[in-house]
């Protein structure tokens, strides 16, 4: 089915209705620039000033009913009042945005007009900037055909009241003197104590001399460990010349290297010994594939580029175990997609860096990507993104997917077949890494619930009454009054007809029938439960009707409560355990505060507690002490989808405030409180403000199952904005996850704890510039890694710089032009007299970071 829906959208011409495509492919007339600049975030009463300055420089003229532009941009309100020019823009649904003339306008080629607004709420990142904007011509016969604006331009954020969000905000602005100060505790360390593995093993000892590993060595391994023997081979014989062999060990052999099993009191566990006679590991079988990976680690970096005659690895030994069984990644390909090929270089990142769990989010307000073959209209609908105003053969264009579903040229469609998704998990299976799929209801469910309307439309239309309700998803008489997170009006199942449970019941039994085919049963199904919003079924006949018959329930928020206990019970009797986001523990007051709701522990539900803000500081903690396993996926540290700072250059999200790879590293698992030094407004927290949260109790400590990165994907369009978020943050998630909490968290004097936060980053951050950096330079053809602008500042007239991560490299202009790979090296304090200094750190590949700038004045 994918292939044939994909085939016919190569096919479809330019010429498009607001809900379906026909006509003749022709060439597109219209050439039209826009420029959008934010004024100002310092407006009285709050919010953001914006312009569109748009050029019309083709044959056609714009006149007051020919045109209308659309663009996607995080909600906000728009004064229609302040507009300066007669059109109007209003927000349709989501982030999906209409500027439409009014009477009297006119843009006649060759002319140009500036479109003056007021917007809610701050705009500090250029990521936050209109996007996916294109025009939609009305032509005489009544047809519209959408035009991309190629020629967009987002004017750069300069000024503070560009950066800022008002003039009381704390945060401050990333400049070159700022991240100077940042670096200053941050220097090189000796070679000889630079931490060989990441994540740091439990005990690693270095032995004397060093361990030659050529072509020559052959991988030998007992019979249950034939799988990672193979593997360590591939590996070795890419970087070696010649060609490296398995073959499983008969009896004490000396030499090569060696897989061995043994029994294990900790799943993944194992020793690893390499000597001048050999390489020696053992473990039970992912303790002896983790022990491959640490063996790979202690290969330098740029030995990963190419074949050579030899590596040297030093002798050690170690003696390693998770300190986690739970040690995962979440990725979100609902609001954006992300090809089978970027998620598979995500599990090679993943599986090296010792992380075991893949929860996949295949469905969200903005797509369903999975085919489910008894319900296709799920991917034919919910699996694309287009130019409509109906949702009737595909979606609306969300988070800059544009006017053309195609998923050649738009993140906004895709899904994976039936084949494509099994492979992932066999893939990810070989690499000991979990997959955990999320089907998100009843809320961010309005894919699923339009995909269910066409499919309600096409049977009604062929005479098919009671089919077309077998899987319908609302209450066509509900007038339910709500705005959803993400600003959507329609996005809720409704749990109080039987079609939502047959819906789910299917979806189900089909996400399993998928992982049997794959030899990789179903272990742990994510139900998602977050978000949904407030008033949601309270104007539904069909669930005041439901009410009625169940007065336990005591209001309609809790309605969800008993959709996902329904859920649990099915997945329970097929031995399934399930998960959902906290909202799946929580007892709802008609007023819309909580409390834990103990009884779906007893039931074994997993609730990944991600709100660590707002006086939810301790939620994390409150869930572990009610019973519950809990992953902890802290927004404060863990949402790596969240810009790196303040700098609007910097891609991302910023709800949560910005998440920089320390963040990760200075998460402590059994004392959260310790692990968030700010609010999202910069607010640094006071002991006082924990004043009254709940500590972990022993018993809670216990019930914390492991850690998880984010990556939900509004703004990771493509896999080099993918891998920029998460790394290197998520090497900074694997120290914490499976090493564990670190000896600093224990220490209850702040300026103690941070001085010797200070001296581990500083170690941390040599890992990572002078081995780990070079390393992903090369694995997997390359990686997107961010690299850290560096500091710098003026003393005396002589330019000083310095970096986040040792070992990296300097290089600078004084011409006002961005550094390259052939500007001059900084190795040490210049004279300067420019007026503007730009640097960038390189790595050694040649990519630049976002340049740093230095003004002399």
């Amino acid at each position: 089915m994918k292939n044939r829906r994909q085939l016919s959208l190569l096919a479809i011409p330019l010429v498009l209705g607001s809900a379906a495509c026909g006509g003749q492919q022709v060439e597109p007339a219209l050439d039209v620039s826009i420029a959008w600049n934010l004024e100002t975030n310092f407006v009285d009463g709050g919010g953001h000033r914006a312009t569109f300055r748009i050029r019309n420089d083709s044959d056609i003229e714009l006149t007051d009913d020919n045109w209308a532009l659309y663009w996607s941009m995080a909600p906000r309100e728009v004064d229609q009042a302040s507009i300066t020019a007669p059109v109007t823009i209003e927000w349709i649904s989501g982030d999906f945005y209409r500027m439409q003339p009014a009477d009297g306008f006119l843009l006649p080629p060759g002319g140009e007009i500036t479109i003056t607004y007021r917007g809610g709420w701050a705009v500090i990142k250029e990521s936050d900037a209109p996007v996916g904007v294109y025009m939609v011509l009305e032509s005489a016969d009544g047809s519209a055909q959408p035009y991309p604006i190629e020629d967009y331009v987002i004017l750069p954020f300069e000024g503070p009241e560009q950066i800022n969000r008002g003039a009381d905000d704390l945060e401050p602005i990333p400049t070159a003197g700022w991240l100077f100060d940042e670096y200053a505790t941050i220097g090189a360390l000796p070679e000889d104590q630079v931490q060989l593995v990441v994540p740091r093993p439990q005990s690693l000892t270095r032995g004397p001399g060093a361990v030659e590993i050529d072509a020559s060595l052959r991988v030998y391994y007992e019979p249950e460990l034939q799988s990672e023997a193979a593997m360590l081979a591939t590996f070795l014989d890419g970087i070696l010349e010649g060609s490296v062999a398995a073959a499983e060990a008969e009896g004490a052999m000396e030499g090569g290297i060696h897989l061995r099993s043994r029994d294990v009191d900790v799943p993944g566990s194992y020793t690893l010994t390499a000597s001048p006679d050999g390489v020696v590991i053992a473990g039970d079988r992912s303790g002896v594939f983790y022990g491959t990976q640490s063996l790979r680690a202690l290969i330098p970096g740029d030995a990963y580029g190419g074949e050579q005659q030899a590596v040297s690895i030093p002798a050690v030994e170690i003696t390693d175990a998770p300190a986690f069984p739970y040690r995962g990644m979440f990725l979100d390909v609902g609001r954006n997609f992300h090809s089978a090929t970027t998620v598979k270089r995500l599990l090679d990142a993943m599986a090296f860096y010792k992380l075991n769990m893949l929860h996949i989010n295949l469905s969200q307000d903005e797509g369903w990507r999975i085919e489910i073959e008894e319900l296709p209209e799920l991917t034919q609908i919910g699996g694309f993104r287009g130019h409509t105003l109906d949702d009737a053969e595909y979606l609306h264009p969300s988070y800059g997917s544009g006017p053309f579903p195609d998923p050649n040229v738009s993140a906004g469609s895709g899904f994976y077949s039936r084949e494509e998704y099994i492979d992932l998990l066999r893939y990810a299976a070989a690499r000991h890494i979990t997959v955990i799929p999320e089907i998100n209801v009843p809320g961010h469910s309005r894919a699923a619930v339009k995909a269910m309307e066409a499919r309600y439309r096409r049977l009604m239309d062929e005479g098919r009454s009671e089919e077309a309700e077998r899987y319908r998803l609302i209450d066509p008489a509900d007038e339910s009054t709500y705005r959803s997170a993400q600003w959507y009006t329609d996005n809720v199942i409704n749990v109080c007809r039987e079609s939502s449970y047959t819906f789910i019941a299917t979806v189900i039994d089909a996400m399993i029938a998928l992982h049997e085919e794959a030899g990789v049963p179903l272990q742990v199904y994510h139900a998602g439960g977050d978000e949904v919003p407030q008033g949601a079924w309270a104007g539904s006949p069909m669930c005041a009707t439901y009410l009625q018959e169940h007065p336990e329930i005591d209001n309609p928020q809790n309605l969800q409560k008993a959709y996902f206990a329904w859920i649990a019970d099915y997945l329970t009797d097929k031995g399934i355990r399930v998960a959902g986001w906290e909202e799946i523990a929580m007892n709802f007051r008609a007023d819309r505060t909580w409390a834990p709701n103990e009884e779906f522990a007893a039931a074994k539900a997993i609730p990944y507690v991600w709100n660590s803000l707002w006086g939810a500081e301790d939620l994390g903690n409150r869930l572990a002490n009610a019973g519950y396993e809990v992953v902890l996926c802290n927004v404060t540290n863990f949402y790596f989808d969240l810009a790196y700072n303040k700098d609007p250059r910097e891609p991302g999200l910023y709800w949560g405030g910005f998440i920089n790879t320390t963040d990760a590293f200075e998460f402590v698992p059994y004392n959260l409180l310790r692990s968030v030094r700010a609010d999202p407004g910069g607010r640094l927290y006071t002991d006082a403000d924990f004043v009254g949260k709940e500590r972990l109790t022993e018993a809670g400590r216990a019930n914390v199952l492991g850690l998880q990165g984010q990556l939900w994907s509004e703004t990771l369009r493509g896999q080099d904005r993918l891998e920029y978020y998460y790394l290197p943050k998520m090497l900074a998630l694997a120290e914490r996850a499976w090493y564990g909490q670190a000896d600093w968290g224990e220490i209850a004097d702040r300026r103690e704890r941070d001085a010797a936060i200070d001296v581990a980053w500083n170690a941390f951050a040599n890992a990572l510039g002078v081995r780990e950096f070079a390393r992903l330079d090369r694995m997997n053809g390359g990686y997107n890694y961010r690299l850290a602008p560096p500091g710098a500042t003026v003393e005396n007239g002589r330019l000083v710089a310095n970096t986040a991560y040792p070992g990296m490299t300097v290089r600078y202009t004084t011409d006002g032009s961005d550094p390259t790979a052939a500007s001059p090296l900084y190795s040490g304090p210049v004279d300067v007299a420019a007026a503007v200094i730009k640097l960038s750190t390189f790595d050694s590949r040649g990519r630049a970071s976002l340049p740093t700038v230095v003004t002399l004045r």
